[in-house]
This record gives structure tokens, C-alpha cells and sequence, in this order.
């Protein structure tokens, strides 16, 4: 993992000659501010009306007292930092209150950093059945009708937005234990129960599928890598065969960028950065847990596209071939900032900037670059990448406001959206000298992971090429040593240090051969 985040938090846009992987640039800045008027827009399922009538469930006790709970601190009306503890039972709903939305989201997001979820899972089980009397057996009906729908709420909040903690079997258990309780004598709470369950093993299952097929397609990369060594270059596909249209090809990147996206959990962004919480002596957290896989799955897409670009352009041996590649990725990418995929637009630039790409001058000087030239100034890092946030901030509009699904899009460059979550949670204690939680902290970062929830939703509009996606995903790339001996192959090294490299490439290739 530390090796993975080296990597990533090392990832901006390149100048031409650098490789994918580049030097983090300084900090920025980052101010916190309260968030409520974008608490109302936190993930939230339905309530529980729908299910059980009005009569149950009164929607004026949604916001907490301050003189409710003792170790809260408020600031201004907003709940700025508390005790681990009272926070926890701040979560937990009573017979005349639930937690507000936006608070349930936020906790259960950072709580992480201080608590396994199953721990958590476990105290609010706790909570649940000895301040509501649930193991008594003549507790009053009328009051467990009255905590039912509440606890259920929660439970299906947490279910629903955060699956991948019931991986655990010790958080179904307390999920098994808890719900029993609840719907024992009473067949409208048991098919809720059931629902939340049955919806919850669903999402669980098609995790496990889509891990699957991620690993049949790296060992598929894998076979034909293989494949292309032995293979003459005139029998070779290239992506121009396969897709001639940089609108289609476009629209299939879009389609691998928002089903990556839409398995990363959102835990994954706390998860990627956990570290062992000061207060905690003899724990460490996630240790045994599977940290971030689909997030760093998500960024081996993004470096895997951008080795694709290039080795598409290095591999042709006439130029003509090579500078008619260059401008079909140029409008490829030009499409994909039309339609809101900022990371594949950055993958590209990233593949085209490329040293083994970028030295290629005979080839470039075949190639129209104005558009490369306008696409390159929307992408710029400098200014914390001021032109690529504008835009990003025109797309998010046009989402809000869309009339169609396709106006719906927006995927961000993904590495610059993790450094800026990365340094708010490093620049802002997690906990307050007192050692209360800093919640004023996790409030930002909830907002900025709330806004990506709401872009992973998006369904892709565009119809499926199989045969595109195909190829996208396991047609084999050049490591950095093969793209740098086609390159030189296809334009001969200009210098000392180029024939260098050259002269080592060649004999480390023979030398293969020959075992």
C-alpha cells in the first residue's frame, strides 16, 4: 500500500518527456468551512414512512439537542467535535430521535480511523438493545414498534452505502443478532429485514463477480503479452483496426471509467490513508482487511490506458501510420472532455507526453497539434490544475441541471481527486488536543467523497461495443524499456545518453532471445 500511494500521490500531468508516474508538487491549501447547507445532499435512502405509516415515525426528530448528550461540542449550531464515545451514541437512534442523514454518512466514513467497523457495528448493537430493553421478553410492543423502524433505518444506511464492511463475517453476525431482535412477533419487520438482507448479499455478490473477471482479464493481458512477442508485426491488431471512430472509442472508455468507478466504496478513500490512531495502543487498524482494491484498481486502469496510447503510437514502422494515430487519440481525448471523462482525457495526454512518444519529432512534425496544444492548456497542473477544476466545475453544473443521461457524466482525473483528499485529511488532525474527534475535519471530507457518490451512479447511456472494450482491457502494452526500443527503432536515438539507453535495450533484448 505505501508503495501504491508513493506512486499515486506522484501522478500529475507530465511534461513531454517525463513518464506517467511524476514529482508531487507542493500542498495546497486547504481551509475548512461548515458544510451544512450540503448536508441535505449526503447519500440517504428512503425513510421508513414509506414503509410503516407517518404515525411511527415523527420527521421533527431528526435534529439533535445540544443539551442531549454530554462530551459534543457545537459551534454555531454545528457539531464541531466530540468523544469517540458520544459520538458513537450520537448515532444511535432512540424512541425520540434519529441521527441527521449527513451525520450517519460522516461518522460512519471516519469513524474507521479510530474504530474497526465491526467494533462499531458491535457498541451500536450494544446501544440498540440495552438502552431500548430489547432482551427483556415483556418489553413493552408499543415502544419496539416505535425504535424498530429507526434502528432498521440505520442499519439499512450503513447497508446500502457502505456493503463492503458486512465482507466481515463478524458485522453480519451483530447485523443478524440485532435484526432477530427486532423482528421477532412481527411480519412487517421481518420482511424489511429480509429486503435489507437479501439487498445486501446482492451487491456483496456482484463484488465478488467483478473481482473475478478483473483477474481473468489481467491473466488474459498476461497470456497475450506473450503472444505478442512471438507474433510478426504484420498480423498485429492495432487500435485503429479495431475502432476507426473517436466518438465510439470515446463512449467504450466511458463505459470501463463508470463501472470501475462504481465499485469503489466509499471507505476505500479513509481506508487508502488509515494509520494507527494515537489513542489506540494495542490495535491496528485493518490489518486484516483488504484496504482500497477497487480504488487501486481503478488507478492501474488510468496507468494501463495511458501505456496503451503509447504503445499504439510507438508500434506502427511508417511515421504516416504513427502521426495518423496521434490525431486519432488527439480526437478521442477531445471527446472525452466533451463528455465529461476527464480521466481517460488525462490518460491520453499522459501516453502522448510520454518520453518514448514525446522524442518522436519526425512524427509530431506530421501531426496537426492545435487541438493537443488546447486540450494540454485545459489539463494544466499549474495553479492546483486551475483550468481542469473550472472545468470540472462547468460539468458538475451540467449535471445537476442535465436533461439527459449523457449530460449526467462526470468522471473526474481521479489521481488529483485522491491528492486533495490525501491532503486535507494530512493537513487536518484527525483529533483535537482534548482528544475529542476533529468532526469539522471529516465534515469536508465527507462532502468531497459525497460529491464523487454522486458521479459513480451515473449509468453509462452509450450502447456497449464488446469488441472495443475487448481490446481496451486486455490488448497487450509496451513496459517503459519496449516503448523506448520501438521508439528508437521507428526514429534512431539523437544523442549520447539516447544511444546509450539504445545500444543496453538491444543487448537485453538479444540476450532474451538467445535464452
Amino acid at each position: 500500500m505505501a508503495k501504491f500511494l508513493a506512486e499515486l500521490l506522484g501522478c500529475t500531468l507530465p511534461e513531454k518527456g517525463a513518464s506517467p508516474m511524476f514529482e508531487c508538487r507542493s500542498q495546497p491549501h486547504i481551509g475548512l468551512r461548515h458544510v451544512t447547507k450540503q448536508r441535505d445532499k449526503m447519500p440517504q435512502t428512503s425513510p421508513f414512512p414509506a414503509m410503516y405509516g407517518s404515525n411511527v415515525y415523527n420527521k421533527n426528530l431528526y435534529k439533535a439537542k445540544e443539551e442531549d448528550y454530554e462530551g459534543l461540542y457545537y459551534h454555531e449550531n454545528n457539531l464541531v467535535s466530540g468523544s469517540l464515545e458520544a459520538l458513537i451514541e450520537h448515532l444511535v437512534p432512540t424512541v425520540a430521535y434519529y441521527p441527521d442523514r449527513t451525520y450517519i454518512f460522516t461518522f460512519l466514513l471516519s469513524s474507521r480511523l479510530f474504530i474497526h467497523p465491526y467494533e462499531l457495528m458491535s457498541k451500536v448493537c450494544h446501544l440498540c438493545v440495552d438502552q431500548q430493553r430489547l432482551t427483556d421478553p415483556q418489553a413493552d410492543k408499543a415502544r419496539v414498534r416505535k425504535i424498530a423502524p429507526k434502528i432498521l433505518q440505520l442499519l439499512t444506511e450503513w447497508t446500502e452505502t457502505f456493503p463492503y464492511d458486512f465482507r466481515d463475517e463478524r458485522m453480519m453476525k451483530s447485523l443478524k443478532e440485532l435484526t432477530h431482535r427486532l423482528s421477532t412477533g412481527d411480519e412487517l419487520y421481518r420482511k424489511a429485514v429480509q429486503q435489507m438482507t437479501q439487498t445486501l448479499i446482492r451487491k456483496l455478490t456482484t463484488l465478488s463477480q467483478y473481482e473475478e473477471a478483473l483477474a481473468k482479464i489481467n491473466s488474459s493481458v498476461t497470456d497475450r503479452l506473450t503472444v505478442l512477442k512471438t507474433k510478426p508485426q504484420s498480423i498485429q491488431r492495432d487500435i485503429l483496426t479495431i475502432c476507426s471512430d473517436p466518438f465510439t472509442l470515446a463512449q467504450q472508455l466511458t463505459h470501463i471509467e463508470l463501472e470501475r468507478l462504481s465499485y469503489i466504496g466509499p471507505e476505500e478513500f479513509i481506508q487508502a490513508f488509515v494509520q494507527k490512531d494515537p489513542l489506540d495502543n494495542d490495535k491496528r487498524c485493518f490489518s486484516d482487511h483488504k484496504k482500497a482494491s477497487n480504488l487501486e484498481a481503478y488507478v492501474e486502469w488510468f496507468n494501463r490506458l495511458s501505456y496503451l496510447v503509447a504503445t499504439e503510437i510507438c508500434m506502427p514502422v511508417k511515421k504516416k501510420h504513427r502521426a495518423r494515430v496521434i490525431e486519432f487519440f488527439i480526437d478521442v481525448a477531445r471527446e472525452c472532455f466533451n463528455i465529461g471523462n476527464f480521466n481517460s482525457l488525462m490518460a491520453i495526454i499522459t501516453g502522448m507526453n510520454m518520453s518514448p512518444v514525446s522524442r518522436l519529432k519526425k512524427t509530431w512534425g506530421k501531426v496537426k497539434t492545435a487541438k493537443f496544444d488546447i486540450l494540454e492548456h485545459q489539463m494544466d497542473p499549474s495553479s492546483n490544475f486551475y483550468n481542469y477544476r473550472t472545468a470540472l466545475r462547468g460539468a458538475t453544473q451540467r449535471s445537476i441541471t442535465a436533461h439527459s443521461s449523457r449530460e449526467k457524466i462526470v468522471i473526474p482525473f481521479f489521481s488529483l481527486l485522491i491528492k486533495d483528499i490525501y491532503f486535507l485529511n494530512e493537513g487536518c488532525a484527525n483529533r483535537l488536543p482534548n482528544g475529542h474527534v476533529n468532526l469539522e475535519k471529516f465534515w469536508e471530507l465527507a462532502k468531497q467523497v459525497m460529491e464523487f457518490m454522486t458521479w459513480k451512479k451515473v449509468e453509462c447511456p452509450f450502447d456497449r461495443d464488446r469488441k472495443i472494450l475487448q481490446y481496451l482491457l486486455t490488448a497487450p502494452v509496451f513496459s517503459e524499456d519496449a516503448l523506448y526500443l520501438a521508439s528508437y527503432e521507428s526514429e534512431g536515438p539523437e544523442n549520447n545518453m539516447e544511444k546509450d539507453r539504445w545500444k543496453s535495450l538491444s543487448l537485453l533484448t538479444r540476450t532474451i532471445h538467445t535464452i
